[in-house]
């Protein structure tokens, strides 16, 4: 790739011009994404190195997702650092060791320059950070209207080891659900810096990688059976849909649930419930019993996974569904969350 070594590009927003094929849109995309990312070559076709599949039985894991978060840029992150961590969590917790990403940008006219340079600088150093690289992308340019400032959309590849499988189905009665830290962040702090409300909060999003913790806690405790990483919906979706997949049911503990005093707050000032509210950096798995603590030891051992707890198990009783045990002695049922409660969080 050739990456200029003079600024050629002088506009201070997009325009239509940017995504017209011209000169105009090979200065962006060079001053702009490949300085920042520098891939090995600006094709439309990456060409992956094959040495990470030399060792017999790996297998490859492919993954993709589309960020359009409002505001583009908070406390913790922006949808440059959500689209990298999203994509690069999403093969974690499949067990895979993230390597490659692409990235494609829908970038509205008036958008300013200067906003898809942070961008761009944040996505490299968060997959640089993540050990994986951005390999290909594309950008278009739409009109006034037709979009919303940017939307990301990154696709990743990684590669499973052999004699790795993590799957929901399992899952097995008396296996130990684990969480890495507080719930409900990413949520929280979306919601306030949107504005809205005249909320004054010092929450920051969760938003981070999850690769390393998960190779971390694999290899301290072999037997992990499956993990989630709790975004939309949060932990009650991804719990559902694992005790639904496994035939098990859950039962987690409401005084072992790790939530800011703030993020309760919040939720009870809107009405929220933050077991449903969404997080970025957060992932769920489950273990047997006999290894618990040697994942949870694996996971405070790092910074992402510092606040790990036990938050509940599964059990033969009620397949399919999740309770909560209440601090008061009771029990309630954590059902799926039926549409959404804040949208454009991710």
């Amino acid at each position: 790739m050739n990456i200029p070594t003079r600024t050629r590009l002088r506009d201070t927003h997009v325009t239509l011009s940017h995504g017209g094929g011209g000169r105009a849109m090979r200065d962006l995309i060079d001053e702009v994404f490949a300085s920042a990312f520098r891939p090995d070559a600006m094709e439309d076709q990456a060409r992956l190195s094959d040495a990470a599949l030399a060792e017999p039985g790996a297998r490859l894991a492919m993954t993709t997702d589309g960020f359009v978060v409002t505001p583009l840029e908070f406390p913790g992150g922006d949808i440059g650092k959500l689209a990298i961590c999203g994509t690069v969590n999403d093969l974690a917790v499949g067990g895979a060791r993230p390597l490659w990403l692409s990235a494609a940008f829908i970038i509205e006219e008036g958008t300013e320059i200067a906003l898809l340079r942070r961008i761009a600088a944040t996505m490299a150093a968060e997959a640089e950070a993540a050990g994986v690289r951005i390999v290909t992308g594309d950008t278009k340019v739409v009109g006034r209207g037709a979009a919303d400032g940017v939307f990301v959309t990154t696709t990743g590849v990684g590669v499973i080891p052999p004699g790795r499988d993590l799957a929901a189905t399992h899952i097995r009665p008396g296996d130990v659900a684990i969480v890495n830290g507080v719930l409900g962040d990413h949520g929280a702090t979306i919601l306030a810096a949107r504005g809205d409300l005249a909320l004054s909060t010092d929450i920051r999003s969760d938003c981070q990688a999850l690769g390393h913790l998960m190779e971390a806690v694999i290899a301290a405790a072999s037997g992990t059976r499956a993990a989630r990483d709790a975004t939309r919906g949060g932990l009650a979706a991804a719990l559902n849909e694992m005790a639904e997949t496994a035939g098990v049911g859950v039962e987690i503990e409401e005084e072992a649930l790790p939530l800011r005093d703030e993020v309760k707050g919040l939720c009870e000032i809107l009405g929220l419930d933050p077991l449903y509210l969404a997080n970025e950096g957060t992932l769920v798995l489950f273990v047997p019993e006999a290894e618990a603590e040697a994942a949870l030891a694996a996971m405070r051992d790092r910074p992402e996974g510092r606040g790990a707890v036990i938050v509940g198990r599964a059990t033969a009783d009620h397949p399919g569904q999740v309770r909560m045990r209440t601090v008061f002695g009771g029990a309630r049922i954590v059902d799926m969350l039926v549409g959404e409660q804040l949208p454009r969080i991710c």
